[in-house]
C-alpha cells in the first residue's frame, strides 16, 4: 500500500471516528444544555443572590449555544475539507488507472499484431523446408551467381525473422508491464473509494450537526434574552415576555424567507437576462453562443437540462489548477456563469449533500436514478437554496453561482459521476441531448 493510500486510510478512520463523535442524532443538540424555565426566573427574581446566580446561568447558556454553533461550524468545515481531499485523491487515481488500462489494451493489440507477423513468418519458413534455409538454397542453386544471390537473401530473411521475433517479445513485455501497472492502480482504488465514502459520511453528519446547533440557538436565544431582561430589570414576567421568543422566532423566519425570496428573484432576473442573450444569439445565427447562454435548457427528452448559462471555461482532465498552481486532476467542467446566476438541477433526484466541502466551497450533490449523481460547486455564500434529503426536479433552481473555496472568480464547477466515478460532463450531457 502506498504512502498516499495509507494516508487516506487514516483519513477514513478519522472521518468515521469523527462522525460518531460529532453527533449521535443530528436532530438532537450536540451538547446537553440545562435551560432555565420561566418559573426558575420568577423564583430567583426576588432574591438578590439567587437572581445573580440565575443571570449567570442564563448568560452561560447563551455562551454555550454560541460556542456550540461555532464548534459545529468548525467541524463541518474540517470534515468538508477532508471529504474534498479524499474525493480528489480517488478521482485522480481512478483517472490514472483508466488511462493505464487504455495504454495496456493498446499495447496488447500491438503485441498481438507482432505475434501474428512472427507466426506468419514462421509458417512461411516451415513451408520452405524448415529452419535450414541456407542449405536448401545452396543445393537448389544452378550457378555460383545464383548461389551468392540466394545466400544473401537467406541472410536477410534470417535477420528479418530475428527482428520480428524480438519485436514480438518486446511488445508482449510492454503490454504485460502496463497491464501489471493498471492492476496495481485498480487495486488501490477501493481503499481510496472507501476513504472518500467515509469522509462524505463524516461531512454529512457534521453538516447536520451544525444545522441542528444553529436551529437550537435560534429556537432558544430569544426566550433566554427575554428571561435575562426580566431579571436585570427586576420586574415580574408578563405574558408579553412569554411571547417575546415566539415573536422573535417568527421575525427571524420571515427575515430568512425574505432573503431566500430575494435570492430567488435575483436568480430569476439573471436567468431572464441569460435567456434574452440566448435569444439574441439565436436570432443572430450564432448557435454556439445561444447554447452557452441558455442555462436550464432541457434536452429533447426533458429529463436533463443545462445546469447554468455560460461558456465552458475549463475542461475535464488534468490541468494546472488556476487557484493553487498545481498540476492536478479536474474532475468536472467549469461553466463561466456570472456571480449570482442561477444553478439548476441537471436532472430529477434527491439532494445528498448541501454544505461546505473544502476546495469545492459551498457544494450541492444530487443523486439521480441508475447510479448517476451530479455536483455543483463554488456556490455563493447564502446561495444554497436546497437542503439534504430534498427532492428536486430537472431544471429546478437549487443554488446561485459564486466563487467560494478554491476559485479565482465566479463560475459553476459541474461534475457527473457514474457509480461514484467521475466522467466527462460535456460528453455525458451531449449524449443526453444537452449542448455545452
Amino acid at each position: 500500500m502506498s504512502a498516499r493510500v495509507r494516508f487516506l486510510s487514516v483519513i477514513a478512520a478519522i472521518a468515521i471516528a469523527t462522525t460518531a463523535g460529532i453527533t449521535g442524532n443530528a436532530s438532537e443538540p450536540a451538547f446537553a444544555i440545562d435551560y432555565p424555565t420561566w418559573a426558575d426566573v420568577e423564583n430567583a427574581r426576588n432574591n438578590s443572590s439567587a437572581k445573580q446566580a440565575e443571570v449567570a446561568r442564563i448568560e452561560a447558556v447563551l455562551q454555550q449555544l454560541a460556542t456550540q454553533v461555532e464548534e459545529t461550524k468548525a467541524a463541518e468545515k474540517a470534515r468538508g475539507e477532508e471529504y474534498q481531499e479524499a474525493q480528489q485523491a480517488f478521482d485522480e487515481a481512478k483517472y490514472k488507472a483508466d488511462q493505464l488500462q487504455l495504454q495496456a489494451d493498446e499495447a496488447q493489440l500491438t503485441a498481438g499484431e507482432s505475434k501474428l507477423r512472427a507466426g506468419q513468418l514462421a509458417a512461411r519458413l516451415a513451408r520452405s523446408g524448415g529452419g535450414d534455409v541456407s542449405a536448401s538454397l545452396f543445393f537448389d542453386g544452378a550457378s555460383a551467381a545464383d548461389l551468392l544471390s540466394q545466400l544473401g537473401m537467406a541472410s536477410k530473411i534470417t535477420d528479418q525473422s530475428a527482428g520480428i521475433y524480438q519485436k514480438a517479445i518486446e511488445d508482449q513485455n510492454t503490454a504485460q508491464s502496463l497491464t501489471d501497472q493498471a492492476n496495481v492502480a485498480k487495486d488501490a482504488l477501493q481503499d481510496l473509494a472507501d476513504a472518500a465514502a467515509a469522509a462524505l459520511e463524516a461531512a454529512t453528519a457534521a453538516a447536520d450537526a451544525a444545522a441542528a446547533a444553529l436551529a437550537e440557538q435560534q429556537e432558544n436565544e430569544a426566550v433566554l434574552r427575554a428571561q435575562l431582561a426580566v431579571l436585570e430589570e427586576n420586574r415580574a414576567a408578563t405574558e408579553a415576555d412569554y411571547q417575546a421568543g415566539v415573536r422573535a422566532r417568527e421575525e427571524e423566519a420571515r427575515r430568512v424567507e425574505a432573503a431566500r425570496q430575494a435570492a430567488v428573484a435575483a436568480a430569476r432576473a439573471a436567468a431572464a437576462q441569460a435567456a434574452a442573450a440566448a435569444a439574441a444569439a439565436s436570432a443572430a445565427g450564432n448557435a454556439g453562443a445561444a447554447a452557452a447562454a441558455a442555462g436550464g435548457t432541457p434536452s429533447p427528452s426533458g429529463s436533463w437540462v443545462r445546469p447554468s448559462s455560460g461558456y465552458v471555461s475549463s475542461s475535464y482532465g488534468f490541468r494546472v489548477n488556476p487557484y493553487s498552481g498545481v498540476y492536478a486532476f479536474h474532475a468536472g467542467t467549469d461553466i463561466g456563469a456570472g456571480c449570482g446566476y442561477p444553478i439548476y438541477a441537471a436532472s430529477s433526484g434527491t439532494v445528498s449533500y448541501a454544505g461546505w466541502s473544502g476546495g469545492y466551497g459551498n457544494l450541492v450533490s444530487i443523486n439521480h436514478s441508475g447510479g448517476l449523481s451530479t455536483a455543483y460547486a463554488h456556490i455563493l455564500d447564502g446561495g444554497l437554496l436546497v437542503s439534504r434529503g430534498q427532492s428536486v426536479g430537472a431544471g429546478q433552481l437549487i443554488a446561485l453561482v459564486g466563487s467560494t473555496g478554491g476559485s479565482t472568480g465566479c463560475h459553476l464547477h459541474y461534475e457527473v459521476r457514474r457509480g461514484g466515478a467521475t466522467v466527462d460532463p460535456v460528453q455525458f450531457m451531449r449524449a443526453q441531448g444537452v449542448s455545452f
